[in-house]
Parts: C-alpha cells; structure tokens; sequence
C-alpha cells in the first residue's frame, strides 16, 4: 500500500511545475471520479484524490483492459488506476493519464446529489457532508487550511507562545450576555462548578492576558460562541477567533501588529494557494486578487473617531445619503459609514483611533482626555471594520472603578489582581477568522466558510 500511494494529483504537479515529470512514467493513482464521459472508443475521467485542487485527466480507450468496466464509473465513485503519464503541452491540459487498467474501489449511488453542474450555495449547505467535494468548497478549505498554518507560522517566528483557552468560561468578557450557559444538570444548573454559572467562551482575550504578563507575548486561536438570533450573513453561532496579546506595548505597537500580521497571512495564501485564489478571482469575486494586493501595497492611514465623525458630518452636508445620517460624537458607526471613511475618504485600508469610552469594552485603556480609550478598529473597502483592537487599562484603581460600575468585580476579580501583581501596559487585537476568510475568498455568507456552520434554527450535522 504504501508504494501505492506515493504518487498523487500534488505530486504530479509539483513534477510538472519543476520539469521532473518524465514521459511515459508509470504510476498508481487513487482518488475518486469528478466526471465521466466517453464516446464509444475514448473515454476521459476527471481525476482527484484531495491533494490538489486541479484535477488530472484520465484517457481510456479500447486499449484498455476494461474499458467497459470504466465507462459505467460513476461520478462520485472510488476508484485505483494504474498508466502512463504523457505530456502535452500544446493542449489546454499540460499532460493526462493514459489508463492501463482501472478497478472500482467504492461505487457511488445513482442519487448521488453532486453532478457536473453549477449548484446553489443554499443547496449545497443543506449536504455540507458532500460540499467539500464541490469546486468552490474544495478551493475554500484548502485556503483554510492554509490561513490557519499562516497564522500559527507568522506568531511562532515571532517567538509567541501559543495558549489554549478555555472553551468553558465562568465570564462573558465584554458583559454582552448572549452567551451559551453550560449546564450538567438542568434541576441545577449550578451543581457541578461549586455554584458558579457556566457559558460557552465568546473570547478567550481575559484569560490570555493573564499569559502575557508571565511569557509577553502570546496568542489564542480557537473557538469561540454567541448565542445571537441572528441571521445575517456575517453572523454564526459558533466562529473561530485570532487572539494576540503583547506586554510592554501600547497602542501604536498593537497597530503595527496587526498591519504586518494581516499582511503576512494574505500574502501567505496568496503565495501558496495561487490556483485557488485565481478561482475566486474568476468565479467568485471579479478584482479579488486587485483588492488583496491593494492591501500588501498599501500604508494603513490613522485617523481619530472624533476626525472621522467631522468628516462624515461633512459628508452629509454635501449631500451623501446613509441609512443613518443623524452623526454626532458618541454615535457607534456603522458599517456604512465605516466603508464611506476607507473607500471614499482615505480610499484604503485605516485605523480608527480613540473611541469614546462609553461604546467600548471596560478594560480598555482610557486616554488622558477622560472621554476617549486608547482603542483601534482596523477598516477595509468593501467591508468596513475586520478587526479591534486596544491598550488595555493597567491601572488598578481606574479599572476597579469601570468593573464597579457595570457590576463585574466579583466574578472577575482575578483578571483584577493582574493589574494588582506586577502589571504593566499591554495591547491586544481580535480578528474573527471566519470573515477574514471570506474577505480573502470574496464569498459573502459566513455559512459558505465553516465546515459545519453553527446558525439560529440549524444543528443538522
């Protein structure tokens, strides 16, 4: 077995990229059926075997041991196949499978839902235990993959520490409440942790803090929950999110953070999912690889929310139209009025700098002014807003203070002591992994990027 498999569709681009692919080699292929079509003494058979995204073109003819075997491979089907390779340049195909013989390994039924043709995205959600197979889900998880290596590789060259973070949390970090509760016995729910209600984490930000102030600087990427009826397309119930925390680092160096992070990890996948990528750009969103590129190229423009809250009052005096055009000091901006500051007003990638601190999280650093925290909400064309971020508040008596007034003192009351045991300035970001991934794919629905998306009203798989 292990002969067996050591050729593969990767492989066997990999040589042809690297002019190591011989003619006339000989190899042993497994991997399943995508089509199948013959016209009575030739037949072709779209091949792949999950290492490659590009399928390799299988030709049998009346040469072939059993041919008519063949023919009846149906798509979907499992199948072994022993041949030559032969090049041809000249065609569309640089080179194909010339098939000696070819055994069937696990048929596939009639009723198999994946046929050669274009189907929904709302269709293939409803069999998402078959869409890895389709084109577009098939290009989707390879980027995936390689989005999460790119993450883990840019913080581990960077010498971070990688934390787990519990997934089982006694907090809700930003006291937003819609949070998921834990229970092991329904009659009392409190029973099993000493009394203490359990929830499902919406951040691991709190705990991974705790982590910077012992190893400085650290990351946690993992699942995170939020018991949200919502069914808009950028919302899920279950997503993955993008950690990092620095110690002896403020604001201006969590920003300088996140600029070469987001640019490392496009450029990544960029580099190593170059066929994927160009598919996008073909089938999915027209400009993508443009847009990407804007965003390696670009120097990511600050600006402060009191700046951008001018500009927009400017905006609608000049007669721009929003949803929401009542803008004053205080407003928490929209994503329509995000997307008017970094396409039309900076026409790029920004920061926006210095929220008022009534519409940010309580352990945010507050800015010398007493109105503003040292916060970061980091802005892209076509999206608006794909990432946060700030200084965190190491004053002991100044965040006592913020827990005190919304009530969180008690149950936080550890996450307090690290300002109270040799703390010192620290910044973090969280980036939500599963939009990013549809930014850097150009697919519009949240539910088109998880394996098995999480929503309200859906738990099929």
């Amino acid at each position: 077995m292990s002969q067996q498999r050591n050729v593969t569709n990767k492989k066997l681009f990999l040589k042809l990229n690297n002019d190591n692919l011989k003619n006339e080699e000989t190899i042993h292929l497994e991997g399943w059926v995508r089509s199948n079509r013959n016209s009575g003494s030739i037949g072709f058979i779209e091949f792949n075997d999950g290492t490659y995204f590009k399928n390799v073109q299988l030709v049998y003819s009346l040469d072939t041991i059993n041919f008519e075997e063949i023919t009846h491979f149906r798509t979907g089907s499992a199948i072994s196949v022993d041949g030559k390779v032969i090049l041809t340049p000249n065609n569309k195909q640089p080179f194909e499978i010339h098939v000696d013989s070819a055994k069937l390994l696990g048929d596939c039924s009639e009723d198999y839902p994946l046929q050669k043709k274009r189907h929904s995205f709302e269709f293939l959600r409803d069999i998402a235990h078959l869409r890895p197979r389709a084109n577009t889900f098939n290009a989707l998880f390879r980027v995936r993959n390689a989005l999460a290596f790119a993450i883990h590789k840019f913080f581990q060259e960077r010498g971070f520490m990688y934390v787990h973070t519990p997934i089982i949390t006694g907090n809700d970090a930003e006291g937003a409440g819609q949070v998921f509760h834990v229970m092991s016995d329904i009659k009392n729910p409190t029973a099993f942790f000493g009394g203490k209600n359990a929830s499902l984490t919406v951040s691991g930000q709190l705990h991974v803090e705790a982590f910077a102030l012992a190893f400085r600087d650290v990351y946690t990427f993992g699942p995170t929950f939020r018991a949200e009826n919502s069914n808009t397309t950028r919302h899920a119930s279950e997503f993955w999110m993008i950690e990092p925390e620095i110690a002896f680092a403020d604001l201006d160096d969590d920003m300088e953070l996140i600029e070469s992070f987001l640019k490392y990890i496009i450029k990544y996948v960029m580099d190593n999912c170059k066929d994927e990528i160009a598919f996008f750009d073909s089938m999915i969103e027209k400009g993508l690889i443009d847009k990407l590129n804007h965003i390696l190229n670009s120097k990511f423009e600050k600006l402060t929310y009191t700046e951008a809250i001018e500009i927009l009052k400017k905006a609608v005096k000049s007669g721009v139209k929003f949803e929401n055009n009542n803008i004053y000091w205080g407003l928490d901006l929209q994503s329509e009025h995000e997307r008017y500051l970094t396409e039309k007003h900076v026409k790029g990638p920004m920061f926006l700098i210095d929220y008022p601190k009534e519409i940010k999280a309580f352990y945010m650093k507050q800015n010398s002014d007493g109105k503003t925290v040292a916060a970061c909400d980091l802005l892209v064309p076509q999206v608006g807003e794909i990432c946060g971020g700030s200084q965190r508040e190491e004053n002991y008596d100044v965040l006592k203070k913020k827990m005190e007034e919304i009530g969180n003192v008690n149950e936080l009351e550890w996450y307090l002591e690290l300002r109270k045991y040799g703390g010192c300035i620290h910044s973090g970001f969280g980036l939500g992994f599963d939009r990013l991934l549809m930014y850097i794919t150009g697919l519009q629905n949240i539910r088109d990027v998880e394996p098995y998306p999480r929503t309200p009203g859906s738990l099929k798989f």
